[in-house]
């Protein structure tokens, strides 16, 4: 199954994606500039094999829920993510906020 709702992140509208996989979920957080998403993202192919795209995104690893995605310290980031202040180890949410 596929769920896509808006979420409100401090009054700032995102869309929330959730698949439903075998044994696994994947979960993404996005807007029109970037989006966080769980273990699944592969930053190193953002970073390297499509690096002239300047992807806007970051991986958080061990979250089951968007909530805990939110919530979660991001454990990777694009390197195009650090134009707009993201760094390794922010939250979910925080990093979001800066793309909004």
């Amino acid at each position: 199954m596929i769920t896509i709702n808006p979420i409100d992140i401090d009054g700032v509208i995102f869309t929330a994606i959730r698949v439903e996989l075998p044994k696994t979920n994947l979960l993404i957080v996005s807007n029109e500039v970037g989006y966080i998403m769980c273990a699944a993202l592969d930053v190193n192919i953002l970073n390297e094999k499509l690096k002239d795209r300047k992807v806007i995104a970051g991986r958080a690893v061990g979250v089951r829920t968007i909530e805990q995605l939110l919530e979660a310290p991001l454990e990777s980031i694009t390197d195009a993510s650090k134009e707009y202040g993201w760094e390794e180890g922010m939250t979910g949410k925080e990093a979001l906020l800066k793309i909004a």
